[in-house]
């Protein structure tokens, strides 16, 4: 438990904690009332300022969060769509390790973010994405790359999934991000890239997840369908742009 006392044991390092504790909260109040916004809010932030958490701890968490938001509207769950998703997911995990073994980093984040600002332009001009098993599958695949290697991979279901009514919308695709964050956690063990010390700064900060949660189940229910849909795109454009930051450092 060293590294605890390391992180919060200075003056300094406890303003880096707090710093952590307010983007969780923020990050779960907002996956907790649009569905997603987890990861992309908080992937961004902590590639700029806390690196220790990316990809291990968020993932633990959005995993934790996703369980919630899915115990809370479980009755509204697209299974069928689901099920598209999640199998996307697992292709798409298995090969984020060998884009992770071939591919540079600042590479891959200028690609799937010209593919990310690529699709929010094409839902903005009018096209409308069906949501059936192939573009929810290769919204999975995508999604379980982007996930495995930056902690952020709802861009590619915000995109196909911004019709669906909000509780369909919160339940379904977080049903599918337990799956995901589940997948990734195990693959990243299995090559040394998530290991104890991942797993408890995770668990530390699951308060804060969970306070953002309860404020988020208040919210929810008074958010109109049509603030979703933009909430989800902005949020994906917002994500992008924050990949390409985190290339250009």
């Amino acid at each position: 438990m060293d590294f605890v006392h390391d992180l919060i044991g200075g003056e300094l390092l406890t303003v880096h904690f707090l710093g952590m504790i307010a983007m969780i909260f923020v990050a779960a109040v907002l996956q907790g009332v649009g569905g997603l916004g987890f990861a992309m809010f908080s992937a961004p932030l902590s590639a700029l300022f806390f690196p220790e958490l990316a990809p291990g701890p968020l993932l633990v968490l959005g995993g934790c969060l996703s369980v919630m938001v899915v115990l809370r509207e479980r009755s509204a769950i697209d299974f069928r769509s689901a099920g598209s998703m999640i199998s996307g997911r697992v292709i798409g995990n298995f090969i984020a390790v060998l884009v992770m073994a071939m591919l540079s980093p600042s590479s891959f984040y200028v690609l799937f973010s010209a593919l990310i600002l690529f699709g929010v332009a094409l839902s903005y001009s009018g096209w409308r994405i069906v949501a059936n098993w192939r573009t929810l599958g290769a919204a999975g695949v995508m999604s379980g790359v982007m996930g495995t290697i930056t902690s952020s991979g709802a861009p590619p279901y915000a995109i196909v999934m911004q019709n669906a009514p909000p509780a369909t919308l919160r339940s379904t695709l977080n049903f599918t991000f337990f799956f995901g964050a589940t997948t990734s956690l195990v693959l990243l063990a299995a090559i040394g890239r998530f290991e104890l010390r991942q797993l408890l700064l995770g668990l530390l900060l699951f308060p804060a997840l969970l306070l953002g949660f309860t404020v988020s189940t208040r919210i929810a229910r008074h958010v109109p369908n049509g603030a979703i849909r933009h909430f989800l795109l902005g949020l994906s454009a917002l994500s992008a742009f924050g990949l390409l930051l985190r290339a250009a450092l």
